[in-house]
């Protein structure tokens, strides 16, 4: 009986890491196991946050009144 469920561990500590391997080998259960993502974002996204705050702290930015704003938007 072939099944389609997906399951996701998350071991903590490298011993958990070699019982669980152990445990699907002994039972000769296929499995895969992926390296952590460090930073899950696009490093150029990153690089445009990180550009933006350095503006922001450096005073580097325009601050718009909300009244001003909703007539820029045309609301």
């Amino acid at each position: 009986m072939k099944t389609q469920d997906i399951i996701i561990a998350r071991p903590s500590t490298t011993e958990q890491v070699n019982v669980i391997k152990a445990f699907m080998e002994a039972l000769k259960i296929k499995f895969d196991i992926s390296k952590p993502i460090d930073n899950p974002y696009n490093p150029d996204f990153i690089a445009k946050i990180d550009k933006s705050r350095k503006e922001f702290k450096n005073g580097d930015f325009i601050s718009v009144e909300q009244e001003d704003l909703q007539n820029i938007l045309g609301l």
